[in-house]
């Protein structure tokens, strides 16, 4: 058998890049946005025998998502790094903890996929770059960029909280406002964007996911060699939690001690609720949520390129799926910021009003852990 090619910059036991729904193979030392054959998001595979990554590894390493590198597709002294990941886990009641991403460069999750998305772009010759964004990513992906040294244009829908625009322009981005949704603003990017900017939307290239399941794995050393029962997470695109439930299946393929996977929510709004409804329906894929409407903007998603993988994801893990009113997600969002000193922004609130539903009707044991995912900081909405 032919030895796969091996780049300079590339981690030896990235072996392969698969479509996620066919299974097509794609070329890795090229820049790839969707599978070629279908259309849906692409997957990094490892041979974990070339790079093995036993715990006890890790203790001495720096306290970012690079401490992981045996599971990125890059090697760290190729990276693009603003020392991101390694958010605090704050125990915040019995047997509930918050994992912070308030914490991360830019005041994001977002940080920990475009650190791996720009990473590789520059590594594959990207010289400029797109992406619509509802808010966060619109923030994270101007700050790498200009880590890197690549020009960035991002498209939002207008109505986004401007301290969100504001943040883009810090950075240098070259900025468009659009009427209506993410959707509206990824559509006027493949009409109206720079022809040669490498798009970096949510699962629209491969490489952003491996980012965000890092997740995963600080949770596993944060609770030392544990994982939660449950995660609580609130999905628009949901690369978190499939990267989540990517993560637990190469723990275990490293010989990690995984006893259990967690039981995986997902939690979207009453407004724009696209996995919610696959969810109830039993439907293999989502649908595009006619009308969004939600103050919650993260969460503003109306067809998620990847719902299929948050279905398998609940699904395999035997979760669920909730839909938050606006109501009660503010009120949470107040309620947890109060409870915590915790920064806690909508998208966080949100995810611990569905907490709070759980327990309400039963369905998380008084033994089980609970972890509830708060994305971002709450600064930028106020």
């Amino acid at each position: 058998m032919t030895e796969p090619r091996v780049a300079d910059w590339q981690n030896p036991a990235f072996v392969a890049l698969r479509c996620f729904a066919c299974e097509q193979l794609h070329d890795p030392h090229i820049p790839q946005t969707v599978c070629r054959a279908c259309g849906l998001p692409l997957r990094v595979d490892y041979d974990h025998a070339r790079a093995p990554l036993p715990p006890d590894a890790l203790a001495a390493r720096p306290a970012s998502l690079w401490r992981y590198r045996e599971v990125l597709p890059i090697r760290p002294d190729h990276a693009v790094s603003l020392l991101e990941g390694w958010t605090p886990l704050c125990a915040v009641g019995d047997r509930l903890f918050i994992k912070d991403e308030a914490r991360n460069p830019t005041g994001s999750f977002k940080a920990r996929g475009l650190a791996l998305a720009v990473s590789m772009a520059r590594a594959l010759g990207a010289r400029a770059l797109s992406a619509p964004s509802a808010g966060n990513a619109a923030g994270a992906l101007p700050a790498y960029g200009a880590a890197a040294g690549i020009p960035v244009v991002v498209a939002m829908p207008d109505d986004t909280p401007k301290a969100f625009i504001d943040e883009c322009k810090h950075y240098g981005a070259e900025v468009h406002l659009v009427t209506g949704t993410i959707a509206d603003a990824g559509r006027w990017l493949r009409e109206h964007g720079p022809r040669d900017a490498f798009d970096v939307s949510t699962l629209k290239e491969p490489y952003r996911i491996e980012g965000k399941k890092t997740m995963a794995y600080e949770l596993w050393e944060q609770m030392t060699g544990e994982l939660p029962d449950v995660i609580v997470y609130p999905t628009g695109g949901g690369t978190g939690l499939v990267g989540m439930w990517k993560a637990f299946a190469e723990m275990r393929a490293l010989g990690w001690r995984v006893p259990r996977t967690p039981r995986l929510v997902s939690v979207q709004m009453a407004g724009c609720a696209p996995v919610v409804r696959g969810f109830l329906d039993g439907a293999a894929a989502t649908t595009a949520w006619p009308e969004p409407r939600t103050r919650v903007w993260g969460l503003r998603v109306p067809s998620p390129l990847g719902g299929f993988l948050c279905l398998r994801a609940v699904r395999e893990t035997k979760g669920t799926a909730l839909a938050i009113t606006e109501s009660d997600a503010a009120a949470a969002t107040s309620r947890l910021a109060a409870r915590t000193g915790l920064d806690i922004c909508p998208e966080g609130g949100a995810a611990f009003a569905a907490y709070e539903t759980l327990r309400e009707r039963g369905d998380l044991a008084p033994h089980e852990t609970v972890v509830v995912f708060n994305t971002g900081t709450g600064l930028k909405y106020r």
